[in-house]
């Protein structure tokens, strides 16, 4: 990234900061300016999370994905927690992801761009400033970077060394991620084995006959001298929502190879349904910087909306670019989506199109649990693909929030989660998450819907 000696761009530099002359949403409200002030100082001298050849390499994935010829699976915790960032739940994600990956792609027939949010998803958008308990009102918790969950004066503080705390979490959560997907622990014979185990239970048993093509397939390529010493080891990326502008700014470094700017807080950033305003910060801020760029779509999202976030954020119409993620709800997914893909399908640009069936199907039971109902994310998911089958064009991947665990947090599933069953283990503290199991039933799932593609 930027070296002592490399001329910056003055222009550049001032670009960059645009942003803060123009209307904010989803930020906190810090107490102590001079605080954050040596934070975000000290952040922007320390080294970058990843480094501008990965993003680079990325872009070129997901341009594979534009063109048809890759699938994105794009998985991970709703807001990962500081606490949560052990080496145990960081194993289970990247495994958990893993193990979709290889019955997608054997689905797909086409390789499969594995991406977590994860190493960076601790600032979450909230729909009230403020919370209310037994009379009581504190500001809302946005994420473990802002301040804390507990319902204290206190903890929903906002406090710049939570920023500090998040870069460092994300670090060490980068660190481990590498160790695993680079030594050996995404063996795909290995992986391929904890999926047998999997289909083989009753309860999964209309996958049993796809997980033994699976293993038909590994035994056919080792029996043809495979070189399994390179499938030891996967490709892995790290995204999240880029939404606190106090970490993702002093994160922006100046590439010392071309003059770029790139955000080294992530592979890849997404911009939230709730702050893609046209002429807001966020997107200006995220027009600015080299890396790959989401924008959540929801179901009021014109083709007049889609035409100009393409101008703004791929002027120069470079596959991978840009990637549209939509979270419709299952109700509606399959009249708002045509219209938008005809749409991009009669314009110059090739962004990739992921469909979210979780943010647009969450429910509330009478107990009180935020939960979201298995069936209505598979009928969301086929939904995308009935659209992107009517239109002629590719569904390029899927995004959920996940966890490698077996808590209890969305309803149905081969396990027939049922609302008394959600409070045995409901861990999250936004979201709910598809728990282990279900990821894995959702991956055979859309591996039928991709089978018929390939």
């Amino acid at each position: 990234m930027t070296e002592p000696n490399v001329t910056v761009d003055p222009a550049v530099l001032e670009g960059l900061d645009a942003w803060r002359a123009l209307p904010i949403k989803q930020q906190p409200q810090w107490a102590d300016a001079a605080e954050l002030d040596r934070v975000t100082a000290e952040l922007s001298k320390l080294p970058p999370l990843v480094f501008a050849g990965e993003v680079d390499q990325l872009t070129d994935r997901l341009a594979r994905v534009a063109r048809g010829d890759a699938f994105l699976l794009q998985g991970g915790d709703c807001a990962e927690t500081f606490d949560g960032a052990t080496a145990d739940k960081i194993r289970n994600r990247v495994k958990t992801i893993l193990q979709m990956a290889v019955v997608l792609t054997y689905g797909a027939s086409m390789p499969v761009v594995k991406m977590g949010r994860m190493a960076g998803q601790f600032a979450k958008p909230r729909s009230s400033d403020s919370e209310t308990r037994d009379g009581v009102t504190l500001p809302a918790y946005r994420g473990d970077i802002v301040n804390g969950y507990d319902f204290t004066e206190e903890s929903r503080r906002a406090d710049p060394d939570r920023i500090l705390r998040g870069y460092h979490t994300a670090a060490s959560t980068l660190n481990l991620i590498r160790a695993f997907t680079q030594g050996g622990f995404a063996d795909l014979r290995e992986v391929h084995s904890w999926n047998k185990g999997f289909s083989e239970n009753p309860a999964n048993k209309r996958y049993e006959s796809l997980a033994r093509d699976i293993d038909r397939a590994i035994r056919f390529m080792g029996a043809a001298g495979a070189d399994f010493d390179s499938l030891k080891r996967v490709e892995f990326y790290s995204s999240h929502e880029g939404l606190l502008m106090d970490y993702e700014r002093p994160l922006t470094r100046i590439d010392s190879r071309t003059g770029n700017p790139y955000d080294t807080s992530g592979h890849f950033l997404w911009i939230g349904e709730r702050t893609r305003e046209l002429t807001g910060a966020h997107i200006d801020f995220f027009s600015r910087i080299q890396n790959p760029i989401g924008v959540k779509l929801g179901p009021s999202t014109t083709s007049d909306d889609v035409a100009k976030l393409i101008d703004i954020l791929d002027p120069n119409r470079t596959p991978g670019r840009l990637t549209f993620i939509t979270r419709m709800g299952a109700g509606v997914i399959r009249d708002a989506l045509p219209p938008l893909l005809e749409a991009v399908k009669n314009s110059d640009a090739l962004p990739v199109w992921v469909t979210d069936p979780m943010h647009g199907n969450g429910i509330t039971t009478p107990n009180g649990y935020k939960t979201r109902r298995f069936d209505d994310v598979v009928d969301e998911v086929k939904g995308f693909f009935e659209a992107h089958r009517e239109v002629g064009t590719f569904p390029g991947g899927i995004h959920v929030e996940l966890t490698g665990d077996d808590v209890t947090e969305c309803l149905g599933g081969a396990e027939m989660i049922d609302e008394e069953t959600l409070a045995s283990r409901y861990e999250s503290l936004c979201d709910p998450r598809l728990n282990h199991k279900q990821s894995l039933e959702l991956a055979f799932l859309v591996a039928e819907e991709l089978a018929v593609l390939a």
